[in-house]
């Protein structure tokens, strides 16, 4: 059975199925890659059994259905190290595939289809529309905040809601939260809370695009889907209850304090330079006139610097992550940056002037 295909189109399509599959595998067929030829369309699959990705792609020749698997890397290190341009073969006879593009000549072991397993999907029975580049927009705002290997399961990754017409992003790992919140087209006709792993959030992100074409989302209890293009994202969703976070915003605080974003950003990123390796704690001290970031180290060094400003409040002194704070300002789409403090020192709400779809919140450390 032979078919070809163009490699710009065959390259982007494989790049982003080997992002999901791991180096190492219990089962050696789930390193490879699914090849099933039906008519003049070719779709390539690949999972880590909780990940699935599946592209559909056009291209000429066969004749015949068929499918296999071919080793993943493999297949992608020799379709990138092509020309640009290039017509890429393929034969595929018993357990060999043969990739050929001009004078280059390539064979490749191939397990049977029949052995690769199957992803496990349950009835999908909520869905709900959105453009490609403003779920990215969500993701970007929130995916740096999720844990990485917590023993907290649910916070290995980011709740999302739907109630009607409205999306709601959140991810936190104890220390900080990112909340994104916007409109979505039509009206869902569903109410529902899901959380979304950690490497589903990070693939998602890589798959889409910065455009307005519309995606459909599906999802239940145990799963999401996701169809874009010609590409089709699956991921099994983390089976817990994503922990209550509204009691954060139901308490006083001190006047705002308007700063400029540029210049806060540079000053923690100066300041960063001599905090504790391990803790980057940084000290935020806030009288009328001034706000004074400093650090310290187990070395004795220390830095300190000052930011003119206008505040109306009681004095604060608070200890943060100095990542933390920069993670949260340079995500801030505005000339300034709003800081609330709690009155009871257990939070500082970092906004943009006139409020915005998104907030981030940092707990306090004690230096």
């Amino acid at each position: 059975m032979k078919f070809q295909i163009e490699r710009e189109v065959l390259l982007p399509a494989l790049q982003r199925i080997v992002n999901i599959i791991e180096k190492r595998q219990n089962m050696p067929i789930l390193s490879n890659v699914l090849m099933v030829v039906t008519g003049d369309q070719v779709c390539l699959t690949g999972t880590d059994l909780e990940i699935q990705i599946i592209a559909k792609l056009a291209m000429t020749g066969s004749g015949n259905d068929w499918a296999t698997t071919v080793p993943a890397r493999k297949f992608l290190d020799i379709c990138r190290l092509l020309p640009s341009g290039a017509l890429i073969k393929f034969n595929h006879v018993d357990d060999k595939i043969t990739v050929q593009s001009g004078r280059s000549k390539f064979n490749l072991s191939c397990l049977p289809s029949e052995n690769y397993p199957e992803f496990s999907e349950s009835h999908y029975e909520n869905h709900f529309s959105i453009s490609a580049g403003q779920l990215k927009i969500a993701l970007e705002k929130i995916h740096f905040c999720m844990a990485n290997g917590d023993v907290r399961y649910y916070l290995n990754g980011a709740l999302l809601q739907v109630s009607n017409n409205t999306l709601k992003l959140v991810a936190s790992d104890g220390h900080r939260l990112a909340i994104f919140e916007d409109k979505i087209d039509g009206d869902s006709g569903c109410d529902a809370k899901i959380v979304l792993p950690r490497k589903g959030i990070l693939e998602l992100n890589r798959l889409l695009d910065a455009t307005q074409t519309q995606l459909k989302a599906e999802f239940s209890s145990s799963n999401i889907r996701i169809t874009l293009n010609n590409y089709t994202f699956s991921v099994k969703l983390i089976d817990a209850k994503y922990p209550e976070f509204g009691k954060v915003f139901m308490q006083e605080f001190k006047p705002e304090l308007r700063v400029n974003r540029q210049k806060l950003k540079e000053v923690l990123a100066r300041v960063a330079i001599l905090t504790n390796e391990k803790i980057k704690g940084i000290s935020i001290d806030v009288d009328d006139r001034n706000m004074k970031i400093s650090a310290h180290n187990p070395e004795n060094d220390e830095a300190e610097e000052e930011l003119e400003i206008d505040y109306l409040g009681q004095p604060v002194s608070m200890g943060f992550n100095a990542q933390y704070f920069m993670d949260a300002v340079s995500n801030l789409d505005s000339e300034d940056a709003i800081l609330n403090f709690a009155d009871n020192s257990t939070a500082c709400f970092i906004d943009v002037p006139g409020g915005a779809n998104y907030r981030f919140v940092l707990m306090p450390m004690r230096l």
